[in-house]
Formats: structure tokens, C-alpha cells, sequence
């Protein structure tokens, strides 16, 4: 008997467990607040800014408020969630190629925690107290996979947006890059949604996948968005580049301009062409976890750096506890772990030093 209860008991503790490692990953479901979320009638109607309705949902009801002067304004009684003003730059497709660029930050895998993100973009005085852009001139690179996971996607997603128009008005740049995740999620791979969206999905009466589909303002934004970017001599991405994009003599504007035209496309869809396939799926950029494998051969590396011009590449989709630089820093792998809600660090290159902006403002040299 006391056997069975033994075992009874650890079968228990071991579901407990399983809760909690779920919880750390897909948690905090309960918010009754979500949006806004904004769509647009009709093809000709996307770039224009005619009256629109954004939806909001609070205490899990749908509500609609007008977009007037290109505001949107939360309903009273509706959370903290933001009140973005609409940018008419924001659709603008911009260079993947910079130089000159003073000071660049950059951070990846945010999954939805935007407490985290906010907390620590404070702390190394990246935004000030208001959440606003404090960089000045600088460039922050956020290299995807702010889908997924978490319970505070909108919150990421629109604080992203206010933020781009804010670093371009201030001379500075953000640059959010399209990680697997984001390319997952338009194509309708919804493994890994938090259950929070389950609301909107039903109060809305759209799949988690047109919330961000092309009709709608975010979606339309993240579509402009390039995937690739060299920055000084640094190649920025999520996951990697691999051997065989220098096989295929790829660009990164032709790479950029064939994430942007086919994001839509369905898995089976992509591996019909084998660029699309390598691109998307299997071996691409979005996907590659090569440099972490023991078995990687740094000389694959050098090649790739020389093919680009650059001294490093910066990446994130590979988990680590810090920001870590391998290879005597010509990779550096910015996934700090922020998408487990804890702690997290940036990315920070300034007068040719590389520094981890620790979660508490402190600085270290890499």
C-alpha cells in the first residue's frame, strides 16, 4: 500500500511539473483585456487612412471604438492596453544595408513578454520611464519571434510599432526582423499560440491567423519588415546562415524580397520550390542552429562572414541564460531566454566594443 501511494505521489508531483513547465511557456492566460486590434474593409482601403473601428476586448466583450486623427482610443474600463497612434510610414519597405551606424542594441526571442521587455529596455536606457524611444540616433535590432508563447503579444506587437516611428523620428532605426515564429504564425501554424487569444479568435470570429493577416494594420506593418540586415559589419538574423545560402548565390535583397512576397504561402506551398524551401523552411536563415553544434566547422564560418563583409553574425532562436559570443565573438546569440518571463539582456556595440546589457542595468564586456 504504501507502495502505491508513493508512486501515486509522484506521479502527481510529476503532473504538477508538467502544469508549471506549460505555464512557463503558454501562462498568465487570465487577462480579460485584449487588443486593439484593427482591420481594413477592402484591398483599396489598406494604405488609406479613411474611418476606421478598432476592437478591443475588455472583461471578455467585444467592443469597438472610432479611429479619429489616426488614434485609437480604449474603451473606458478596458485595462491598460495601448492607445497607438497610426503611422503612415509604417507600410514603408526600408534598406537592409547601413553603415556608419554609431550605436546598434539588439535583443530576439521576446515571445510575448512584454513586462520583461519593458523592464529591461528601462534599465539600459534603450526607452525612458514613459516607454518611449531614448536612443537617439542609434539602431535596435529586434531579431523575430515576438509570436508565440506568451500573454502579452498585442502589447509587444503595438509597443513595437510606436517605437519604430519614434526611432525614425528621432534619427534612429528599429529594425524587427521576421523570425520562424512570426513566419509560422501567418501561414497558419498555430502550435504554439497562448490560450489568452482563444477570446479574440472567438469574439471576432477569425482564426488566431487573420488577427494579423494581411487586411489588418499589424499585419500590413510586419510585411514590410525584412528578415536579413547588415548594420556596420554586422549580419543580424534570428536563426543563422548556413553554407548553401552562398551556394545559392542568394542577395539580401532578393532573400528579403522573397520573404516579403511568399510569407503567406502554406508549408506545402513553399516546399514546392526549393529556394522558398530552403528560405522558410528546413536549412534557412529563420531555422539554422548550426553554430551551436559541436560539430560545426569554423572555417563554414569564415566563408560565410567574407561572403557578407562582416567581422560577426548576430542571431537569436537558439536559447541561452545570457547574451554569449562564440567562435571569439564572430557569432554572437542574443536569445537571453526573455520568453521565460524572468530576467533577460541585450545586445549592445558601440566604439567597437561588444557589451551584455545584464536585466538590472548593469554593463558587461563581452
Amino acid at each position: 500500500m504504501k507502495k502505491i501511494i508513493t508512486l501515486s505521489l509522484i506521479s502527481l508531483l510529476l503532473v504538477f511539473a508538467s502544469v508549471q513547465d506549460s505555464n512557463t511557456i503558454f501562462g498568465n492566460t487570465a487577462s480579460p483585456y485584449d487588443g486593439p486590434y484593427l482591420f481594413y474593409k477592402g484591398v483599396a482601403e489598406q494604405n488609406q487612412q479613411s474611418e476606421q473601428d478598432a476592437y478591443w476586448i475588455c472583461d471578455d466583450k467585444l467592443l469597438s471604438t472610432s479611429v479619429i486623427n489616426n488614434q485609437l482610443k480604449r474603451p473606458l474600463n478596458c485595462g491598460e492596453l495601448p492607445e497607438p497612434t497610426l503611422s503612415i510610414d509604417a507600410k514603408i519597405i526600408h534598406p537592409d544595408s547601413y553603415s556608419g551606424i554609431k550605436k546598434i542594441v539588439a535583443l530576439s526571442d521576446v515571445h510575448g513578454q512584454y513586462d520583461v521587455l519593458i523592464q529591461l529596455l528601462k534599465n539600459q536606457k534603450i526607452i525612458d520611464q514613459h516607454s518611449d524611444w531614448a536612443f537617439g540616433d542609434g539602431h535596435m535590432v529586434m531579431t523575430g519571434d515576438m509570436f508565440d508563447r506568451g500573454h502579452q503579444i498585442n502589447e509587444v506587437l503595438w509597443f513595437m510599432y510606436k517605437l519604430d516611428k519614434q526611432a525614425s523620428e528621432a534619427g534612429g532605426k528599429l529594425h524587427l526582423l521576421m523570425g520562424n515564429h512570426e513566419q509560422m504564425v501567418m501561414r497558419g501554424d498555430l502550435r504554439y499560440v497562448n490560450e489568452r487569444y482563444q477570446v479574440a479568435e472567438k469574439l471576432l470570429n477569425r482564426p488566431y491567423d487573420e488577427l494579423y493577416d494581411n487586411s489588418s494594420e499589424i499585419g500590413q506593418w510586419l510585411r514590410s519588415k525584412n528578415t536579413v540586415v547588415k548594420i556596420n559589419d554586422s549580419l543580424f538574423l534570428h536563426g543563422g546562415i548556413s553554407g548553401e545560402w552562398i551556394e545559392r548565390e542568394l542577395t539580401l535583397d532578393k532573400a528579403n524580397t522573397l520573404y516579403r512576397a511568399n510569407i503567406d504561402k502554406s508549408k506545402e506551398e513553399l516546399k514546392q520550390d526549393p529556394l522558398l524551401n530552403f528560405l522558410f523552411l528546413s536549412n534557412g536563415p529563420t531555422w539554422f542552429r548550426g553554430y551551436f553544434k559541436p560539430d560545426f566547422d569554423e572555417t563554414e564560418l569564415d566563408k560565410i562572414l567574407n561572403y557578407f563583409e562582416v567581422s560577426r553574425v548576430v542571431v537569436g532562436h537558439t536559447s541561452q541564460e545570457q547574451v554569449l559570443g562564440l567562435f571569439n565573438n564572430k557569432v554572437l546569440a542574443v536569445d537571453s531566454s526573455i520568453k521565460n518571463g524572468n530576467s533577460g539582456e541585450i545586445l549592445l556595440i558601440q566604439d567597437n566594443a561588444l557589451i551584455r546589457g545584464l536585466y538590472n542595468g548593469e554593463r558587461v564586456v563581452l
